[in-house]
């Protein structure tokens, strides 16, 4: 089993280290325009495997990625202080397109997993560049997002974060939709919970989840380990067939009347991607802000395209 990663900066390494400590495949490849900074990854992470399960790491061009079962696409810039994902969209794009094609060039016939923000609309990019069909697309969307709703009530709440299920949906973004009617703890909703009527508890529960990576990045300057470890997510439910249930970026056919842009619903993973994209209940608000959503990522895919027929 072979993955290709294509970005070796911080969340490329880092993936890469969580997948070889996981002992998800037995070769990983990385693979950067930058070669000599790829193959210092490659050199530190087979240093640190020596002390691990065995793993072949090593630093290649595109042509190893036709033998990989998933390719990784993390090349790109990261956002800086508060600027949203959206604002470097044309930006990465270019980095996104060139890189789909170079893999599509080299007959790669896996699954793709797309890391670089504004994961929806790069998504969108690789979909349109790496000529596989649309369930072999995956954004990791929401799924961080999602993740970080759990641990931020599991510490409200005193709980574990793995008694917490839910959902955030939409755009991996400043509009992301909170989807409180999927939450369950302990199979309990909120309201039965003893959280009914609490509108600034679900409040500043969406800020903290929307804001919690702007933190992160005015700290340390980027992200890493929780992109890092929804990657291997979703690496896990597609290599193993799992059939999980994942709040993943896909490419949307009527789902909440939306076609066209890929979004974060929850999606069974397996083997052949994408199997099913699921559309839970949601309450009319959070519907009215789901649509919202999916309109503020199709106005930057509209100037995107403005953008490239202008350039």
């Amino acid at each position: 089993m072979r993955v290709a990663i294509v970005g070796a900066g911080h969340v490329g390494a880092t993936t890469a280290y969580s997948l070889m400590l996981r002992g998800l495949f037995r070769e990983i490849v990385l693979i950067d325009s930058d070669h000599a900074l790829a193959e210092a990854e490659a050199a530190d992470l087979a240093d640190a495997n020596a002390l691990m399960r065995p793993v072949r790491i090593w630093a290649g061009g595109y042509p190893a990625a036709h033998e990989a079962e998933i390719a990784i696409l993390t090349a790109g810039a990261a956002t800086s202080g508060n600027q949203s994902r959206l604002t470097i969209g044309r930006e990465n794009a270019g980095v996104v397109a060139e890189c789909a094609a170079k893999l599509a060039d080299t007959g790669f016939a896996g699954t793709l997993v797309v890391a670089t923000n504004p994961v929806d609309l790069m998504s969108l990019v690789a979909y349109r560049h790496a000529h596989l069909p649309a369930h072999r697309i995956i954004g990791t969307g929401t799924l961080l997002d999602s993740s970080r709703l759990q641990q931020a009530l599991s510490a409200r709440l005193g709980i574990a974060a793995r008694a917490v299920d839910g959902f955030v949906l939409g755009e991996h973004g400043d509009s992301q939709v909170m989807a409180c009617s999927t939450i369950r703890i302990g199979g309990m909703t909120l309201e039965q919970f003893g959280i009914a009527g609490c509108d600034q508890f679900r409040n500043d529960l969406a800020a903290n989840v929307r804001t919690a990576a702007y933190e992160i990045i005015t700290g340390k300057g980027y992200t890493s380990f929780g992109i890092a470890a929804a990657v291997l997510r979703i690496c896990e439910a597609l290599l193993r067939d799992e059939d999980d249930i994942l709040p993943v970026s896909v490419l949307l056919n009527g789902e909440f009347g939306l076609t066209g842009i890929f979004m974060s619903l929850p999606c069974i993973l397996g083997s052949g991607g994408v199997e099913r994209i699921l559309t839970p209940e949601l309450s009319h608000a959070e519907r009215c802000d789901l649509i919202d959503s999916a309109g503020k990522i199709r106005d930057a895919v509209s100037a995107l395209d403005a953008a490239w027929s202008i350039g």
